[in-house]
């Protein structure tokens, strides 16, 4: 009461009697052992969870660099070049989703989540958005889980998984990805085609920023109907859903009210003054 330490009651016993103590502990009992087989099941839970951190982390970046590279479908003069190129990492961002697979045999993957979902979303983003400039339209959570089925003759060496539970694994490895994953994946590709909109309107395209409002405001409308009954990164993600909404609409209407009076090269300027005016509104409310 007059501010002093607090006697904790372990130390009323002389510190010669605890290393007694600790000298008659027997650690080939029944308890130690116990005890042992929890720390050795403990440590290697938490090597997985790491290594599926960091090939979470290399996902994530090999992702964004594809997602770079679709950005230059619009001003490229060989499109399909970049296609190609945006497949080729696409297959290198599969190669690290098996391993994530491998290290999930026999595992139950929600225990995992946590380490796995940001690398998965911004692989749906990226795929999502080269889906969308090949066929105009949303990629699907089958269609996208089909593609993350592997089998043993695409086998690779993988230094993160153990000899002993890579004898254990089967022919075929497959991850699925999470309801929430894909939404969460699908509302982040709304910046990108809000940025494609931007790149296209600089470009002197006037036709797909059209097409991507009518896109957008389908998928708002599908994040509208599920509203506050879904995962609370979901509710997050729906403001900035409805940010770019607003800019590429703001886009359409600058190039349906002005477009015939504004010259083609200095309708991006304009577009992008546009935007800015909007993200001072938005911070100010």
């Amino acid at each position: 009461g007059s501010g002093g330490f607090r006697k904790r009651k372990h130390d009323n016993f002389p510190h010669g009697q605890r290393r007694e103590e600790k000298e008659n502990v027997n650690p080939s009992s029944a308890l130690m052992m116990s005890f042992k087989s929890f720390q050795l099941e403990l440590d290697t839970r938490h090597d997985k969870y790491e290594r599926l951190v960091k090939l979470s982390r290399d996902i994530t970046i090999e992702s964004k660099r594809t997602i770079f590279l679709l950005h230059r479908f619009t001003s490229a003069p060989n499109r399909e070049e970049i296609l190609n190129e945006s497949e080729v990492k696409l297959d290198a961002v599969r190669r690290k989703i098996k391993q994530v697979a491998q290290e999930l045999v026999g595992e139950d993957m929600y225990q995992f989540h946590r380490a796995v979902s940001p690398g998965l979303q911004e692989y749906v983003e990226a795929v999502s958005f080269q889906y969308f400039i090949k066929t105009r339209s949303l990629i699907s959570v089958e269609e996208i889980n089909k593609q993350l089925i592997f089998t043993a003759e695409d086998r690779e060496e993988t230094t993160n998984v153990t000899s002993s539970s890579h004898d254990k694994q089967p022919h075929t490895w497959s991850l699925k990805v999470t309801p929430v994953d894909y939404l969460l994946g699908v509302a982040d590709l709304t910046g990108e085609l809000m940025r494609l909109c931007i790149s296209s309107v600089g470009n002197g395209d006037i036709d797909t920023p059209f097409e991507l409002s009518q896109f957008l405001r389908q998928i708002y409308d599908g994040f509208t109907f599920i509203g506050n009954t879904g995962p609370y990164e979901v509710s997050k993600k729906l403001y900035t859903l409805k940010q770019s909404l607003a800019k590429v609409e703001n886009a359409c209407y600058t190039l349906k009210v002005r477009g015939s009076e504004i010259p083609k090269h200095m309708l991006a300027d304009v577009f992008s003054s546009k935007t800015d005016l909007i993200d001072q509104e938005e911070s100010l409310s």
